[in-house]
């Protein structure tokens, strides 16, 4: 079976290709990318072609997110490697990092490869799954990095916390470059998490808003002093680190030390961090709890000039879905996380490119170009013949209301609910074969 998409606007961010044109997929690659003629005369005459009308839109790279909670093995309850697979393609996205902080806590090859299998089974896009760091995700041992780097994981990460003892986390570090591993890093100085006024358990930004609130605040050096630290045992160790959900305009200063230093660091932003600010929470709702939670507006433009520059890498979700009854509650009582795959294109297209921060070229680098090369992918992040066909066509003129209720995904834990925004994905594309079409356009 081939697939023939017709009438794009295709943005290949590895060649620069900007133009409307045709793309012929066969089998799992791009075959072609030429006019409406010269597939047809590639084509010889076969009949058995799959046609997808692409006018209007936008024909990218498979996006790929590095940093999503799948809950699958142990916290099913909430999502599943299908449901989170099918929110995957519902957003475009065609390849995903899942993180280890699942219950058992994935920290042996054994159990890498248990994910791996099921994955392919079971979602529709590809699933990396990330080891832990430690065992357990304790912070005493580490876990079994070598086997977990034979098995694929590509990257460990202990995302829900940081690695405090900072001796272990550089031993790791010098055996995850060793092992041709990357360093994912949830940045955050866990014995500051606490209010510093109040010394209550912290559940937003520390502010005025959260002092308006009266709910007790996080501040920026929670973040930021963890960040300093992981870039110099980085630069120590010669490990690759990649910064995860990054909230302060501290850490995108760090980060343009950082580059600037030759360090190999690289950092993602998530759509709530660079849309929504702590004045965005008007009453004490769980839905607005996040970590690192909704910082202020010099933070929001200080990571959204960092994405424009390229000093932020990358635009991933941190997807962190939870039942209504662990969000539906007050967020001193609330867990911590929302849910982020069936959005972010949308999320980024309205208030990043609408707005003139982001080209549309510039999107597709940094949902999916620039995260394939953190991973060392080079069959992907491009749209160009000979590179795996995970493709997204994205529709930047469709208008619609975030619906939770037509969620694929498990978690509706969202503040973005019944938020208008601008820009949908059309088609989705892994390996060739269609894995989402949106039934917007049937009506």
């Amino acid at each position: 079976m081939k697939t023939w998409i017709q009438n794009g606007h295709v943005l290949d961010p590895l060649t620069g290709t900007d133009k409307v044109c045709d793309v012929l997929v066969s089998g799992s690659r791009i075959e072609k990318v030429g006019t409406d003629t010269e597939i047809h005369d590639s084509l010889k005459g076969q009949e058995d072609v799959q046609k997808l009308d692409a006018k209007g839109c936008y024909v990218m790279p498979g996006f790929i997110d590095l940093h999503v909670h799948l809950r699958d093995p142990g916290l099913t309850y909430k999502e599943t490697l299908k449901t989170g697979g099918e929110a995957a393609a519902r957003g475009g996205v065609t390849t995903m990092c899942a993180m280890p902080n699942t219950k058992p806590v994935i920290d042996t090859k054994e159990k890498v490869e248990e994910v791996h299998r099921r994955a392919k089974e079971e979602s529709p896009v590809h699933i990396i799954q990330l080891g832990a760091i430690t065992v357990g995700e304790e912070g005493k041992e580490l876990a079994d990095l070598k086997g977990m780097a034979e098995a694929g994981c590509i990257a460990v990460s202990e995302d829900g916390k940081s690695v405090m003892g900072s001796a272990i986390y550089r031993e790791a570090m010098k055996l995850a470059a060793k092992y041709g591993l990357k360093v994912f890093a949830h940045c955050e100085e866990i014995d500051l998490r606490k209010d510093p006024d109040t010394g209550e358990d912290g559940v937003m930004n520390k502010c005025s808003r959260s002092e308006e609130l009266g709910l007790p605040g996080i501040t920026n050096s929670v973040e930021d002093i963890i960040t300093a630290r992981d870039i110099f045992l980085a630069k120590d160790t010669g490990v690759h680190l990649h910064l995860c959900h990054c909230s302060t305009k501290g850490t995108v200063d760090l980060m343009r030390m950082a580059k600037e230093e030759g360090i190999s660091v690289t950092a993602e932003v998530c759509p709530h961090h660079f849309t929504l600010t702590a004045d965005d929470i008007t009453e004490d709702n769980g839905r607005f709890k996040m970590n690192p939670p909704l910082r202020e507006t010099k933070d929001v433009e200080a990571l959204r000039q960092g994405l424009k520059e390229g000093i932020m890498d990358a635009i991933s979700t941190d997807h962190a879905p939870h039942s209504e009854e662990e969000k539906n509650v007050p967020m001193r009582k609330a867990a911590f996380g929302i849910v982020g795959l069936e959005t972010s294109a949308s999320l980024t297209y309205t208030e990043l490119v609408e707005t003139g921060i982001l080209t549309p070229m510039q999107m597709a680098e940094r949902m999916s170009l620039a995260p394939a090369k953190i991973l060392g992918f080079d069959d992907k992040g491009s749209v160009s013949e000979g590179k795996a066909a995970d493709i997204v066509v994205f529709d930047p003129s469709r208008e619609y209301e975030i619906d939770t209720d037509t969620f694929r995904s498990m978690g509706k834990n969202t503040p973005f609910d019944g938020w208008k925004v601008k820009g949908d994905v059309k088609y989705t594309l892994v390996d060739g074969k269609l894995v989402y079409q949106n039934e917007a356009y049937n009506e």
